[in-house]
């Protein structure tokens, strides 16, 4: 059993609309977690290495101001479609949409107020924390009334989100969890003594905004294989990489399977993720430059974190070959991505 507490952490500012934020704290015998209702945050996790010693693996900020301020989405939920859409336009049943800009010429994480800006309705169940939100019909351009649903659960060393979500009119919905992981503690300065695999045979390659060209290409022979581990620091330089900001195509089937693990040996400490989702986007922070003051007041400079994004294709709404992202009315999204924390 997980002990579940929750206390305030803090107010929204008054031009934010106010609103009390609340924070979820789940606790086991190996694995301890803060979640805010704020934007479903999971703003500390903390796991043993192989001292038995806690530390926490998660980016994030100290105090709410933190992540009311312009951040790059540490901990949250992002949606109503996590990942980019072309243009920020898609047609649906006939009806274009045109959404918000906020990623060069493309929509990214739900636009300019997504899931991760607002303020979600707690309810704690056991070993855990439901979160409840009403997306209006046309929220940030979307079609639709969304009713969604974010569930953490803490059994022992895993903690499982569960996504749901019911909609009035047919919408695309791609929901994730966007933590920023860095299994040596975070503010470390790099992950590149992180052993990273990931379960796919195939991915998407990108054109230069990020957005899938349509192609599913092999990784065999690509510096995308990453089946069997590879140290980072030494994978990106032998490839001469900048890093990782891909989506890794995971074998089809909604039950769920083994996606990723990462290891950082010296630590000891390991994750493993399964998913029942169709796609892992694997970012390790190439955006992160120093600026911003984490907890501790650490900076976090570039490839200071590695994400694990499990979710649909990006662009999925329009290119008709990759999975659908769509949701029809008396249909349900439910998904389920499960980290499981130990030691090696």
């Amino acid at each position: 059993m997980a002990e579940v507490k929750r206390e305030v952490f803090g107010r929204m500012p008054p031009e934010e609309g106010g609103g009390e934020v609340e924070k979820f704290v789940l606790q086991s015998d190996s694995v301890r977690v803060e979640i805010l209702s704020l934007g479903c945050i999971i703003a500390a996790l903390e796991t043993k290495g192989r001292d038995g010693r806690f530390a926490d693996i998660v980016l994030g900020f100290d105090t709410l101001e933190g992540y009311t301020r312009k951040h790059p989405f540490f901990g949250a939920v992002v949606g109503r479609v996590a990942n980019r859409i072309a243009k920020g336009r898609f047609t649906v049943e006939g009806k274009e949409y045109q959404l918000f800009l906020n990623n060069g010429p493309n929509s990214l994480h739900g636009g300019a107020k997504g899931f991760d800006k607002v303020l979600w309705s707690p309810q704690v169940v056991p070993n855990g924390v439901c979160f409840f939100r009403l997306s209006p019909d046309g929220e940030e351009g979307y079609p639709g009334e969304l009713k969604v649903w974010v569930t953490y659960t803490l059994h022992g060393s895993e903690l499982a989100i569960n996504y749901r979500a019911q909609s009035s009119k047919t919408t695309p919905v791609n929901l994730t969890n966007h933590a920023y992981f860095n299994l040596a503690g975070q503010g470390s300065p790099d992950i590149y003594d992180h052993e990273i695999s990931i379960a796919a045979d195939s991915y998407l390659p990108v054109d230069d905004t990020k957005i899938p060209t349509g192609e599913v290409a092999a990784v065999q022979g690509t510096a995308f294989d990453l089946r069997q581990p590879v140290e980072l620091g030494k994978h990106l330089r032998k490839f001469h990489l900048d890093g990782f900001d891909h989506n890794f195509c995971l074998p089809p089937g909604r039950a769920r399977r083994l996606v990723a693990r990462a290891h950082h040996p010296p630590t000891g400490r390991t994750v493993e993720v399964h998913s029942t989702q169709p796609g892992l986007q694997f970012y390790t922070g190439n955006n992160l430059d120093g600026s911003l003051k984490g907890k501790g007041a650490t900076t976090y400079p570039k490839h200071s974190a590695f994400c694990l994004e499990t979710q649909h294709w990006p662009d999925a709404v329009n290119q008709p070959h990759f999975p659908s992202t769509l949701l029809a009315p008396g249909e349900e999204y439910n998904h389920t991505t499960w980290f499981c924390f130990g030691t090696a």
